[in-house]
């Protein structure tokens, strides 16, 4: 910064008041106590950063000319410390108010404004084009410290950060200030400010080249990166590749860069740094949920099963009212961008007098591609192929089998996956059989859910949230119970027990053919981890829309905001059963 002073008048006096105030002392020296008197403008900075106000230990010197240096370099740090804040002609008085006690006076003056701004351009960037001059007016636009601002060093600093910043982040990797000014008239109390920026010549993506892998397929990182050979340097690019890999299970750590070297801006390799994370792993886990009971749960997974980079997740789950065991291998994902695996899974249920048993397998195909503004797509086509003993407390033993083509699309655009404030969740899904191909009964079931979340005041989020489906289907005999619906218990219709609401059976409850409900609830946080709620649910499943109605839930509860997402504890109140329960649990779901 270039910064162009003039005396104060007040400078000679200020001298001779110095040579008249400080007197001859003895040989021992007195410590020397300041006050300051300042404007709560510029007081903090002085505080913090003026040396005369910072040393307990420093003591008035015995020489008359060290006094008079001693003043004059408290004048000056003054001087320099307000000038970073835009004040050019201080008046700053170092005056003794009694024997051991001095006081420091500083008046900042006027603050200079900026009346101008010059951005130019130099290298590549500033070329002939129409594009060119869009990108160059853009620049300018974007610029954040503009005429008619208070000049402050540290918004000079970042204004020209983020100005190189923009530059170097999208086509220029080796963008550099060539030149800088801020022209300062005291006097008149203004600032013109000149910068120019450099931009060096395009940069070009080349080849991936990976370091670091020992025991994974060389493509590995390759099968992730959606990075072309010859498109345009940027950097969000790179940024994106590298969080991409940062979540592949099969890496501890990615570094995603390029070398800034003009000489490779034609082909610049894309370099990546990877380390492999432990190949498996052995885990344990328990839990408690108010809809399943106790849980508790060993898993075992392989991120490099036959040494092709696929991953292996299975586990075995136990619950008081439903136990699991399943295994998926997710191969690495296609250049096209989907990604396939194949699974097999076992499980057996014993919810409201219906007790399930299924084995089930499967292939999926899944796509996650993220738009504009954070939010993410996810589709979901899956071909499986089950069989199912349904056993009712009362009634009889059947079996039914089915192989199904299922759909699923989920829209995320939310500002925090773990813990949303602002943003909604769309699910839909389609899925079916036929007699002709190996299922028991010809069925289509749809379904769809939406969440929205609504920021309200300073902290309070409004959940609302609507999910309805229905099965198209002669009748319910031969679907699958995962074809029909139940509802009821956390994240549903609280008041009500675990799947509670559906059609009556025997002396069960089964799913039926439709399904609707409906909630709102308020969150208050009084604290950045605790919160209360209070809600109003509502939801029914059945077999007969004629007799479909909705069952209302409605209660308070304590929230707490855990590394895995806000816990829930609910006590609601079933305004059909007349009667009081409570839900635990985590309180979002997609």
């Amino acid at each position: 910064m270039t910064v162009r002073r003039v005396r104060a008048s007040g400078v000679r006096a200020f001298v001779a008041l110095c040579l008249a105030v400080l007197p001859p002392l003895a040989a021992a020296q007195q410590p020397l106590h300041v006050q300051l008197d300042a404007p709560p403008s510029v007081r903090p900075l002085l505080e913090r950063h003026l040396r005369i106000l910072n040393r307990s230990d420093q003591t008035l010197p015995a020489e008359r000319a060290d006094r008079i240096a001693l003043a004059r370099r408290a004048r000056r740090e003054a001087a320099e410390l307000l000038a970073t804040e835009g004040y050019f002609s201080p008046e700053v008085r170092l005056e003794r108010e009694d024997e051991d006690d001095w006081e420091l006076t500083v008046v900042p003056g006027t603050p200079a404004k900026i009346v101008a701004v010059d951005v130019q351009f130099e290298g590549a960037l500033a070329g002939e084009g129409e594009a060119l001059a869009a990108r160059r007016a853009q620049l300018r636009t974007a610029w954040s410290l503009a005429a008619g601002q208070v000049f402050r060093q540290s918004a000079w600093d970042d204004a020209k950060r983020r100005l190189l910043d923009e530059v170097a982040s999208r086509d220029y990797a080796t963008a550099r200030i060539a030149d800088s000014r801020a022209e300062v008239d005291p006097d008149a109390a203004t600032v013109r400010l000149a910068v120019t920026v450099d931009s060096g010549p395009p940069f070009f993506l080349g080849p991936i080249e990976v370091s670091g892998l020992k025991n994974l397929p060389p493509d590995l990182v390759e099968r992730f990166s959606r990075l072309q050979p010859g498109r345009p340097f940027n950097q969000d690019e790179l940024l994106a590749l590298q969080g991409t890999l940062q979540n592949v299970p099969q890496f501890a750590s990615v570094v995603v860069d390029i070398e800034r070297d003009p000489a490779l801006a034609a082909a610049v390799p894309v370099r990546v740094q990877v380390s492999e994370a432990r190949s498996r792993q052995l885990g344990f886990g328990a839990g408690y949920s108010s809809n399943t009971g106790f849980r508790g749960e060993i898993s075992w997974r392989d991120m490099n099963l036959f040494g092709r980079g696929w991953e292996l997740a299975s586990a075995l789950r136990v619950e008081q009212l439903r136990q699991s065991l399943f295994a998926d291998v997710f191969l690495p994902p296609a250049p096209e961008g989907h990604r396939d695996s194949v699974g097999a899974a076992a499980e057996r249920s014993t919810v409201e007098g219906l007790t399930l048993t299924t084995q089930a397998v499967g292939v999926a195909r899944t796509n996650t591609r993220a738009i504009a503004g954070g939010t993410t797509i996810d589709t979901r086509l899956a071909l499986r192929m089950q069989q199912e003993e349904r056993k009712l407390d009362g009634g009889d033993t059947t079996r039914r089998k089915a192989l199904t083509l299922n759909w699923s699309w989920t829209r995320r655009a939310v500002d925090d996956a773990l813990d949303p404030r602002r943003g909604d969740v769309l699910q839909l899904e389609i899925g079916g059989g036929s007699r002709a191909l190996l299922s028991d009964q010809n069925f289509v079931r749809l379904y769809g859910r939406y969440v929205r979340y609504v920021p309200v005041v300073e902290r309070d989020v409004l959940i609302l949230r609507a999910e309805g489906g229905a099965t198209l289907a002669k009748s319910r005999d031969g679907v699958p119970q995962d074809f029909l619906f139940r509802t009821g218990g956390t994240q549903s219709v609280r008041g009500y027990a675990y799947q509670s609401l559906g059609v009556e059976e025997a002396d069960a409850i089964v799913g039926g053919r439709y399904l609707a409900t409906a909630s709102a609830e308020y969150v208050h946080w009084f604290r950045p981890q605790w919160g209360a709620a209070a809600f109003v649910d509502m939801g029914d499943a059945a077999d007969d829309r004629d007799i479909f109605e909705l069952k209302k839930g409605y209660g308070v509860g304590a929230r707490w905001k855990s590394p895995a997402g806000p816990l829930a504890l609910d006590l609601a109140w079933g305004q059909a059963e007349r009667r009081l329960r409570l839900h635990f649990g985590i309180a979002i779901a997609f």
